[in-house]
């Protein structure tokens, strides 16, 4: 399966190139009075105070999220110590089993979405006959998802037929100018809207379709299509000739050399400039039922960026001959000569790369992308003996195609003071399950707030999450009036 990985890890590398889109907030102060950034939930929410975000450092807000960690991927090799064999093997080694290997993938396949929000410029305050805001932010989105079916044939071709229908690799960035005003219509409704230009950055997508694997007599017959599109200013797909390690031509001195192949290696981009522009719009809604009950729903990111560029890179589809695998002992100790897992593996790497190498098409004009947008409902519950306690839950929906997601949060607030509060919730979603919490200082000409979605766990030296992809940072500090 070298290939196969390469492919996966070219595609990572294009949208990495692309990479600088859409973020999450922080969903764990949703209840929080006087936390400055709620109207980026819902643009209905307002503040007691004005304030001005500290450039670069008012609100940032960085989280992973996927329901596979390093742990699922990587394993100790329970035969390291003899010759050649390494310390840390991936879920493919011979010596971790089937069952060991797939344990740690959901029916759903992997899913890992990363989020990066930044905010250049922020000021919020009361004119108009209600609360304004105006802020520059930028955002940035990366997603892999990849299916069972592909761990499963790289692991184990027991099975007579894989379907690799979830495959895709995307990341988007672009920089938004955001104007929000909310208002108290009576003592029950409080509504808000924003309406944001949108600069696109770049855009990146690797996406495969109606991907099948066959097994007919001995041979497994490979049909399907990946295809890339990038979106980003002076970007151009390079390709780069790369050699086959079975394959040989005779040259003209009668000597055997490698025959070759072009395949997309690298992207160049020459200068720099604005990929595209949009429009996006944010809509909230506030109902106070009575001195205990409050809901809220909120629908924001419904927009659109519409790019000037789209190069592709395509493989040639159709269907394919991989007579690969079925033949291949598993252990060293059990094969005969030729017939190893190394002997073999040049061989199958040979083959799939012919179905799975992407070729430049070049510049097809331009595209438009939808955001993603997200629905939120709310509801709070004060206690009616001591109010400085509610009780909270926010239920979400993303709307992002293969990288969409649900989300429940439940929250306990508390505000012991009328300049400091904050709470912890836990949460339920499509990746895994979380606990959150927030701090939120804010005296009159100062605020602070520091909080996370999901508490970081176990990790890697490298800071890569070992249990799950979950992590989630935002902190922020801001002036105030």
């Amino acid at each position: 399966m070298n290939t196969i990985s390469k492919t996966i890890v070219l595609a990572t590398a294009l949208t990495a190139t692309a990479a600088s889109g859409l973020a999450q907030d922080l969903n764990s102060a949703y209840f929080t009075d006087d936390y400055k950034y709620r109207h980026d939930i819902n643009p209905a929410f307002g503040n007691s105070q004005g304030y001005a975000a500290i450039p670069i450092l008012g609100n940032l807000n960085v989280r992973l999220q996927g329901n596979v960690g390093a742990g699922d991927v990587l394993f100790k090799n329970p035969r390291y110590g003899m010759p050649g064999e390494k310390k840390t093997v991936t879920f493919m080694h011979p010596s971790i089993s089937y069952d060991e290997a797939m344990k740690g993938f959901s029916s759903s396949g992997i899913k890992v979405v990363g989020d990066v929000k930044l905010t250049i410029a922020s000021v919020g305050f009361n004119a108009f006959g209600g609360y304004n805001t105006v802020e520059l932010n930028s955002k940035t989105m990366f997603g892999l998802s990849l299916p069972k079916d592909l761990m499963e044939f790289a692991k184990n071709t027991t099975n007579d037929n894989y379907v690799f229908d979830d495959m895709a690799v995307r990341a988007y960035s672009y920089a938004e100018l955001a104007f929000g005003h909310s208002r108290q219509i009576d003592d029950q409704w409080r509504v808000g809207a924003k309406v944001k230009a949108l600069i696109g950055v770049g855009r990146a997508d690797v996406e495969v379709e109606d991907m099948r694997a066959s097994l007919v007599g001995d041979t497994w017959m490979l049909e399907g299509k990946a295809k890339g599109q990038l979106s980003l200013k002076g970007a151009e797909l390079r390709s780069k000739e790369k050699e086959y390690k079975t394959r040989y031509v005779t040259s003209a001195g009668g000597a055997q050399v490698p025959q070759t192949y072009q395949r997309v290696d690298d992207v160049k981009v020459d200068g720099a400039g604005i990929g595209g522009f949009g429009l996006g719009i944010d809509l909230g809604a506030v109902y106070k039922l009575d001195d205990d009950f409050t809901f809220s729903a909120a629908l924001t990111d419904l927009g659109f960026i519409s790019w000037s560029n789209n190069v592709v890179a395509e493989t040639p589809g159709g269907q394919f001959a991989f007579d690969g695998f079925h033949d291949m002992a598993v252990r060293d100790a059990y094969a005969t000569t030729g017939n190893t897992f190394s002997d073999k593996g040049d061989e199958y790497g040979d083959q799939l790369a012919d179905f799975l190498n992407l070729e430049s098409k070049g510049d097809q004009g331009g595209r438009t992308t939808a955001l993603a947008a997200t629905a939120s409902l709310g509801a709070e519950y004060k206690l009616p003996a001591y109010d400085k306690i509610s009780f909270g839950l926010l239920a979400q929906q993303r709307f992002n195609g293969k990288f969409s997601f649900t989300e429940g949060r439940l929250s306990a607030n508390w505000r012991p003071l009328g300049w400091l509060n904050g709470g912890v919730s836990f949460a339920a979603n499509s990746y895994a399950t979380s606990m959150g919490w927030i701090l939120n200082i804010h005296p009159k000409g100062y605020n602070f707030f520091i909080g996370m979605d999901h508490i970081f766990g176990k990790h890697t030296k490298q800071f890569i999450p070992v249990n799950s992809a979950n992590a989630s940072l935002a902190l922020g500090m801001n002036i105030t009036w």
